[in-house]
């Protein structure tokens, strides 16, 4: 695929989170896709994952933790296979109703029309602070 067809999938997928279809953004995923947000275990959905299956897990935890989710992406840059975008991400912690609102950086690798590798970083101290007196459960 050429720069414009990747970040034409990352588009579509930032699409999809954004009106609840997650059934496509796990269609848009190479079924041994490298999925990480590095931090702290407070945070439900932070960490490595590898596969489509651990790959819902992450969206569980956003979705089973957080209301009033909003993410923003603007530039969506790509070379190559690669595709990164800088934005914000907000959301309210159900458990303890504390929000918080982080700057992203996200990194996409693109291989045959679907997506292997993604990287996200974020202010994960934010994050972990809204969360803050929320019990952790295995992983």
């Amino acid at each position: 695929m050429n720069d414009e067809e990747n970040i034409a999938l990352i588009q579509r997928v930032y699409d999809a989170y954004k009106r609840g279809d997650l059934q496509f953004i796990l269609m848009s995923l190479s079924e041994d896709v490298d999925w990480i947000m590095e931090g702290p275990a407070i945070v439900p959905y932070t960490g490595k994952r590898k596969g489509v299956a651990q790959v819902k897990e992450f969206f569980e935890g956003l979705a089973g933790t957080q209301t009033d989710k909003k993410l923003t992406m603007e530039p969506l840059m790509s070379q190559g296979d690669q595709v990164a975008g800088l934005g914000r991400y907000s959301a309210t912690v159900t458990a303890t109703g504390r929000g918080f609102d982080t700057p992203v950086a996200h990194f996409f690798t693109v291989r045959g029309g679907k997506i292997c590798r993604f990287v996200n970083l974020a202010d994960t101290a934010a994050i972990a602070e809204a969360y803050r007196g929320v019990a952790v459960s295995a992983r």
